[in-house]
Parts: structure tokens; sequence; C-alpha cells
């Protein structure tokens, strides 16, 4: 039997470097848990990773600074939007007082039965936090953000799409629907896979803007990715979407801490299916104490880290790393 867990992390494309690590740490609380680079191509950028106390597969925000390349990309339909995450429900007021007194436009809403607050980062990416009471993930209370209001991880992903009926037909057929779709206006929200938090799907109708990036590209959202547990599983998971005539999935990717394939779905968003192997985790090279605090580099690129801090700009973290 194939299975999915529910999510894993999401990475987005943003600007500096600088701006996004204030961004995540100073204004959102987050955890700073590792700094490496992307494993993909030959130009030295930076990856960031931020999560809730604990680190929990399902609570991980990565980024990609892209200001420094100069490469740029541009939000529209077919493409992954907003990155939703998840907070106690009476905490929504003071992330309101939070967020304006850090110079961040705030608005409060509901969807869905849930209260919300929407915002943007530096680089225009939408996020939005949702209330929700019983998420038992705990939130990292370090970055200034009290307990009662800090972030649990990830609730889920927004995208907009051209066809929602492609999308639910893509999640009912090979991606671990569960039953209900509930609609709220253009707004469509379902979950995904065993877990009761942190699964969330919300698509989007947008059939008014352009066709949105799906290569890097500062401001724009690159993948949302889901914990299939496994090995065994994922791999299985790989073959059941291949046989279904989904096909635009990758080979294995070892990204040192999780494995992953990688797959387009009908509504644009890349997914990827990500497992956090024996091996891996984000203390296979840093103790759990020690997360965020050395420049991470996978063996093939060690040899070039001269070279390679040399050419990215030098950040500091919320404590001084």
């Amino acid at each position: 039997m194939t299975y999915l867990i529910g999510s894993h992390h999401v990475t987005l494309s943003v600007g500096g470097a600088q701006e996004d690590v204030d961004f995540h740490t100073r204004i959102l609380g987050l955890r700073f848990i590792k700094k490496t680079v992307l494993y993909d191509g030959s130009a030295p950028v930076y990856h960031f990773y931020y999560s809730n106390a604990a680190g929990d597969p399902s609570s991980v925000i990565t980024t990609f600074p892209w200001r420094q390349a100069g490469i740029v990309g541009q939000r529209g339909t077919n493409q992954a939007r907003e990155v939703l995450l998840s907070v106690p429900s009476g905490s929504l007021d003071y992330w309101v007082g939070r967020l304006t007194d850090h110079g961040v436009e705030a608005t409060r809403g509901e969807r869905f039965g849930r209260g919300r607050v929407e915002f943007r980062h530096p680089t225009g990416i939408e996020y939005v936090l949702v209330g929700n009471d019983g998420d038992p993930r705990v939130g990292h209370t370090r970055g200034g953000v009290p307990e009662e209001a800090a972030i649990h991880g990830i609730h889920g992903i927004g995208m907009h799409v051209y066809d929602q009926d492609r999308m639910v037909e893509f999640t009912d057929e090979v991606f671990f629907a569960q039953e209900s779709v509930q609609e709220e206006g253009d707004v469509a929200c379902l979950q995904v896979g065993k877990a009761d938090h942190g699964n969330f799907i919300e698509l989007t109708g947008n059939r008014t803007d352009d066709q949105g990036t799906w290569k890097f590209g500062e401001g724009t959202y690159h993948h949302f990715a889901w914990n299939l547990d496994t090995l065994e599983n994922q791999e299985q998971v790989k073959f059941d979407i291949e046989g279904a005539g989904y096909t635009d999935i990758s080979e294995l990717k070892d990204r040192t801490y999780f494995k992953s394939h990688y797959v387009r779905t009908p509504g644009g968003a890349l997914f990827e299916l990500a497992v956090t192997h024996a091996d891996g985790g984000w203390d296979c090279d840093e103790s759990p104490e020690e997360l965020g605090q050395a420049f991470m580099l996978p063996p093939q690129f060690e040899s070039e880290r001269e070279n390679i801090l040399a050419r990215l700009e030098p950040v500091t973290t919320d404590d001084g790393r």
C-alpha cells in the first residue's frame, strides 16, 4: 500500500540574502537551521532553511536568494503562490500588530472557517498565517515570538490554476486526496495524505493573470515538498504517478538531508516527493543544538569552499551567526 504522510517543506526564490534572513527570523521568529547552497547548476546561490522549534519536516521553509545573480521571476496563474503557515487561532491579532510594527502590511480575514492574516515577503511572495486549534507542533520562541503565538509549521500550499478540475482529478487519482473538497468563492480546498495538519491545498481559479514563472527567479514560489516517509514507499508512489500518465517526473536526487523526486502537476505547481532517509536529517552534519551555525557544503563542492564564499554576500542571523 502506498501512502503520503503530509507536508515536508516549501522552497521559494527570494531576493536579498540578509533581507530574507531578517524576515524569517526577526519578524516571523522562525529558527535558522541550515546555511548551504543550491545543489543544481554551477552558479553559487545560498540555500537557507528555517523551521519551528524541533525542525519538524512539516515546518520547514527553504529559500534561494537570487538578487545577487540578477534573476527575477513572475507571479501568475498555473503556479504555486501562497505560503500557508499554521499559528494558534488566538494569535491573529498579535500577528497583525507584530507585522505592522515591523513595517509589513497585514490584513485579517477568514476562509473555510479559519481566521487568517495575509501579508507579503519583501519580494512580494504571498504569505498567510492560518489559525488552528490543536496543532501539536511546537513553535520557536527564541526569535522573540511568545509560545502562544509562535508558528507551528506549514498549513499547506496555495495554488493559482486555470482549471481547478484538472488538479482535483490529479489528487483523486494519484495524490492521496481525502474525501471532501470545500469551496468558497473562487477557491477550492482539499487535504491530502494521512496527517490532520499541514497538508491543505487551496486552489484559486485564476484565468486573468499571465502564466507564472516555473524556473528559478526572485519573487516566486519554486516547489512544495511532501513527506513520503520511506524510500521504498517513495519509489512506489513515483511508479504509480508515472503509471497514471503523469510522466513529467525526475530521477531520484540526493539533497543530503533528504532524497527526492520532483513532479510537475496539472495545476503547474512543482511537487517534491521527499524522504528524510536514514543517513540524512538536519542534524546529519551539525548537532541539533548547533543547527545553522556553520556553512555546509556537499562533498562535491567542498574543494571550492573559499571560492564559493567569496562570491556570496555575507549574512548574519538573528543571534549573531
